[in-house]
């Protein structure tokens, strides 16, 4: 009986020693494929997410990095990522607010809202001119009610506009329109825009000559302001809809440059389905925006 008893021990002692080898040899790849993949997460740490032009950026630990060399070297950008963010906007916080930044080899710059309280914040434009080696900061205004949309732009060395809009209360909101002369040095405010409906988009097609574009919600026809001073006055711009489009064209984008004269594409509401939804019509102003006239139906593929 005894001999029996030893010889069972000796074999579950020996069935062990078979599943501890069985088991130290699959668990090796494992952590070697688990090590590979660590590696693999860490080398992708510091690449970009983004791509702008020549320039790449991302976020890390909740900080905004640029590279100017395809991600071999990565410069902070000393702005607080909520701050990136601030104001009335859900949308995804890795990748920056489309018209908030520019980022161009000569020009790195973003618009964003500082300081504690919400109703009124400062409204902030951090930029540098030497690719991250250097950065300033200007003063937009000093206080701006729970921002929404914003845009900043420059046309040259030194003019740029921004654009602002917040405040707002289901379809209407306060906007508003400054310039600079210098660089971003310095920013001076124009006279009031008195457009109150939700802003579409704007901008300037020279240091004159700007425009605002409304009907965010429901538009039933476009809606532009123009100014040819500079800001100094606003007028609403004549766009005849001819009848066969009457309720189709219905939002201006920002009108633009086209030989001796000026165009701006009226697109469909967002859930526009006519021809699909791709079509737009073409207008063209011959007096720098106050007048408009129907031109042609154009496609997205040949604007």
């Amino acid at each position: 009986m005894k001999n029996i008893l030893l010889g069972i021990s000796s074999l579950m002692v020996a069935l062990l020693i078979i599943a501890l080898i069985f088991f130290q040899s699959s668990i090796e790849p494992r952590k070697h494929q688990e090590n590979q993949r660590t590696e693999t997460q860490d080398s992708r740490k510091e690449q970009a997410e983004y791509t702008d032009g020549s320039i790449d950026y991302t976020f890390q630990n909740e900080q905004l990095k640029i590279s100017f060399d395809k991600g071999k070297t990565w410069r902070t950008v000393p702005i607080a990522k909520d701050k990136l963010f601030a104001g009335e906007y859900s949308g995804n916080k890795q990748e920056l607010i489309e018209n908030s930044y520019i980022l161009s080899t000569n020009r790195i710059a973003f618009l964003y809202s500082d300081g504690p309280d919400w109703s009124a914040k400062k409204i902030i434009f951090t930029y540098s001119l030497d690719q991250g080696d250097h950065w300033q900061d200007a003063v937009i205004t000093n206080q701006y009610p729970s921002l929404r949309f914003r845009k900043i732009d420059f046309l040259n060395e030194n003019f740029g506009y921004v654009i602002l809009t917040g405040d707002r209360t289901v379809s209407q909101e306060m906007s508003n329109v400054y310039v600079t002369h210098d660089g971003g040095k310095s920013w001076q405010e124009t006279n009031p825009t008195n457009v109150t409906r939700l802003i579409k988009d704007g901008g300037f097609v020279d240091e004159q000559t700007g425009f605002l574009s409304s009907g965010f919600i429901n538009p039933e026809e476009p809606d532009l302001s123009v100014t040819q001073d500079g800001g100094n006055s606003w007028v609403k711009a004549s766009i005849p809809i001819p009848d066969q489009f009457s309720k189709i064209f219905v939002t201006a984008e920002l009108p633009f440059k086209e030989e001796d004269h000026l165009v701006v594409l009226i697109n469909q509401e967002p859930s526009g389905d006519y021809q699909g939804g791709k079509v737009k019509g073409k207008f063209l102003s011959k007096d720098n925006g106050l007048t408009w006239e129907f031109f042609a139906e154009v496609e997205d593929s040949n604007i």
